[in-house]
């Protein structure tokens, strides 16, 4: 019997390079659904730096280009500078945005850049091998943490979004979780607020993914999950840390 998968318009209907259970796609199909929607997909263009998603322009279906590791709010800044018209965002992931883009990344929100960020956190560098990133929880094992990851060692693990709502130029800060379907739909509204920030020309807004890698993690896909649910959301915990009306929603 022949498969049949449903793409949405914004995804090119071609296999990804991601793992089995990675939840880049589910991201991916979030942020092209969110645009078809929006009546966005001619008007948009997209950065992604090196990371797992080096690649997303194979796999976005709208203008996308790449920019040098933890580059990609800069490169985004200029872009969204040049097309106002345009609505701009970066998908990064934590090694990219939390370690050698840190300062992109504060220095654009502080100024209020009028672009949305997508943030994959899956605590670990995913491309490169499995190292530690800034997000790795404590106790969490890396191939430069093989006996995990220690405050005395390596200090506390990043929250990235707790730490940008402090910036006035950040207008809209949200993390989501990429573990069910109930938090996958509550993403996918988050996606949707922040371009429509963008849209009316509030200022910066980025909308954070507790994201899966079963791979470095060393886990089955439905144990990557449990994983996201039982250790992530704890420390990272879900929900609006800064919105336009002000407060936590």
């Amino acid at each position: 019997m022949e498969q049949v998968f449903a793409y949405t318009k914004g995804m090119v209907r071609t296999d990804t390079s991601y793992c089995p259970g990675c939840a880049h796609g589910i991201a991916h199909r979030l942020i092209m659904e969110t645009l078809d929607e929006m009546g966005r997909l001619g008007s948009t263009i997209g950065v992604a730096p090196i990371g797992c998603s080096v690649q997303a322009h194979k796999f976005m279906n709208v203008d996308m280009c790449e920019s040098a590791h933890g580059r990609a709010p800069a490169v985004a800044t200029g872009i969204r500078r040049v097309h106002p018209d345009k609505l701009v965002f970066t998908y990064q992931g934590d090694g990219d945005l939390a370690s050698i883009g840190t300062g992109e990344i504060i220095h654009a929100a502080a100024r209020g850049e009028k672009i949305s960020t997508f943030f994959i956190n899956n605590g670990i560098y995913g491309m490169t091998g499995g190292q530690m990133a800034p997000t790795t929880l404590i106790g969490q094992r890396s191939t430069t943490s093989q006996s995990g990851r220690t405050v005395e060692q390596a200090g506390a693990p990043m929250r990235v979004c707790e730490l940008l709502a402090t910036l006035d130029g950040a207008v809209y800060i949200e993390r989501v979780a990429l573990n069910s379907p109930a938090n996958i739909n509550k993403a996918k509204k988050a996606v949707r607020r922040a371009f429509e920030v963008q849209e009316k020309g509030l200022g910066f807004s980025l909308v954070e993914f507790l994201s899966t890698c079963p791979t470095d993690w060393g886990l089955a896909p439905a144990d990557a999950m449990k994983w996201v649910s039982e250790k992530m959301i704890p420390y990272y915990p879900l929900g609006v840390f800064k919105s336009p009306e002000g407060g936590q929603a």
